[in-house]
This record gives structure tokens, sequence and C-alpha cells, in this order.
């Protein structure tokens, strides 16, 4: 499968590059600063690419078979929270321009589901830090939910993703936190690469977001 990452540098997007190169994948990555990747692999290719520029990145995904959307800012910045729903948007409209079918974005944790009607960002004891980011992120699911066109799938990880081993053991959820016996839920980068190369491989979640933990 011949397939197109954007944000192919970062603490996600790297890790799904590798994963996608493992199984025997031909892999895009797509950065702002691809000089920056050291990162070599015979059915590997880094290019210079804005996920803000539509027409531009319709022109380099063009004839892959799918998108992964791995689009991270810096949270230390709020006035670029904003750019969630914007590259959403146009990662959506350049997915369909260029002809592709298949979308996977990497979403946020804010937006599950911890009660009927409640969701992790709105709750009391979310960290205030991170909630202007996490509901900015929620409002990119929404920019999926309206679209009908493509194969798209939204993966939010655990409520914490952190480094860590590939274990290749863990569970998959819908629109509530997966947590493990002693009430965590956690994933590590690694393994929430392999589940989410798992769904392009074998679609599970078309039209729907999903999630994952221990």
């Amino acid at each position: 499968m011949k397939i197109a990452i954007i944000g192919a540098n970062g603490h996600i997007g790297s890790r799904i590059l590798v994963e996608a190169l493992n199984r025997g994948h031909h892999v895009t990555g797509i950065a702002r600063n691809p000089d920056k990747l050291k990162f070599e692999h015979p059915n590997l290719v880094f290019l210079k690419g804005d996920a803000l520029n539509t027409d531009e990145l319709a022109g380099i995904i063009a004839g892959h078979d799918a998108v992964i959307s791995s689009f991270g800012i810096d949270w230390t910045k709020p006035e670029t929270f904003y750019l969630f729903s914007d590259v959403a948007q146009s990662v959506i409209n350049a997915t369909k321009k260029a002809g592709v079918k298949r979308l996977i974005n990497v979403g946020g944790a804010g937006s599950l589901e911890v009660a009927p009607g409640v969701q992790l960002v709105d709750t009391p004891n979310f960290p205030a830090e991170w909630k202007l980011g996490a509901d900015a992120q929620r409002k990119s699911l929404e920019v999926f939910r309206k679209e009908n066109d493509l194969d798209w799938t939204f993966f939010s990880p655990a409520i914490i993703i952190e480094p860590g081993a590939r274990t290749g053991k863990f569970r998959i959820g819908k629109d509530n936190p997966v947590f493990d016996a002693e009430g965590n839920s956690r994933i590590t980068y690694d393994d929430y690469a392999a589940a989410l190369i798992d769904e392009l491989e074998n679609p599970q979640f078309i039209k729907q977001r999903f999630t994952i933990g221990y």
C-alpha cells in the first residue's frame, strides 16, 4: 500500500511511519521541515508540505492509497489551537481533490465520553492547562463527522499516551476511554501506531471514531 503521512516527524507520526515501513508499505512522509529527518529507508520519501495549503497537499498525496494525518501543534501556543479544525478541513478537501478515498486522522482523547453525554474535556478534574487545546481538538472530530464522501476514521488515543515499548497487546474501544484493571487509560506511541496501521489494513471503523488502551 502507498501511504502519505502528514506530520511524519512528530512523536506519533514518526512511529506510524516506522510501523508502516516495517509492514512493507511504501510511505511518503510529509512535514513542514523534512530536512530535519535523518531516517532513511528504500520505501520512504520525505517531502515538504503545508497541511493548510490544500492545492499543494492534493498534488503531493495524489496517487496514494491512503492518507494519515498526524498534524500536531505547539501546545504552549494557544493562538494556534484553531489549526486543529482548519487543518482537518484542509486535509479532507485535499484528499478528495487528489482522488484518495481513505483518510485516518490522529485525534485527541478529550472528546471521549466518560459518562452519557459527558466528554472528558468537560470533567472537573481535566487539567486546566490542556483544556483549551483539547476543546479545539475535539471540534476537529465534528469536522470529520460532517464528511460523507471519504472513508475517514478518527483515532483517539488513550487518556495518557507516552513513550514505551511496542507490545502489540491492547484493547480497542469506540467513544469511551479504555481503562485497565487499575483504572488507568494509557497507551504507548508505538502501540497506538500499531493499532492505526491495523485499522488501515483491515478497516473496522469507517466514518467512525475509535480509541485504544491496555
